[in-house]
């Protein structure tokens, strides 16, 4: 199996904001938001893997500041982590008012993406190589929300296992 540099799964993109993205305030559906946010991780996904891959979670989003029509928003997504079948892949989200020359980071979001092979089913990806502080720091702190993601997932087996006791 490959090895691939985590500087090199790097994919940047913008998109204008229309009506159609929004309320009737003005204000874009976060929802559009997040569909931009899967679609930027899956290319940096499948580019990584070389294969198909799917969404299998999306850890916490918070937006910051609105977005409006208009505004150019920025996604710029990231290979943090790798499994045997599975990657993390980081997504920072800035939008700008092109009138005013004004950019906000809007929010950040951590996916994790499973590589599928001919049959539909996961299949091993090529081991990330970091080399800069700032891919090591990514690479250990994806580590710690695998970590969490895991010790969640387990609560929420004994939750189904024993409903009536169920605390999350």
């Amino acid at each position: 199996m490959d090895e691939k540099r985590a500087k090199d799964s790097v994919f940047i993109t913008s998109v204008v904001t229309l009506p159609q993205d929004a309320n009737a305030a003005g204000n874009v559906h976060g929802g559009v938001i997040m569909k931009h946010i899967d679609n930027a991780a899956g290319v940096v996904a499948v580019r990584y893997s070389g294969c198909h891959a799917v969404t299998a979670s999306i850890d916490r989003i918070d937006f910051h500041h609105p977005v409006y029509v208009g505004n150019l928003i920025t996604l710029r997504a990231c290979l943090n982590m790798v499994g045997s079948s599975s990657m993390e892949v980081g997504v920072r989200v800035e939008a700008e008012d092109i009138l005013k020359c004004e950019v906000r980071h809007i929010a950040l979001a951590y996916l994790t993406f499973v590589a599928l092979g001919d049959a539909g089913r996961p299949t091993r990806v090529p081991t990330l190589i970091v080399e800069s502080d700032d891919e090591i720091r990514r690479q250990r702190e994806a580590m710690a929300r695998k970590e969490t993601r895991l010790s969640l997932k387990a609560k929420e087996k004994a939750c189904q296992d024993n409903f009536e006791s169920c605390e999350l």
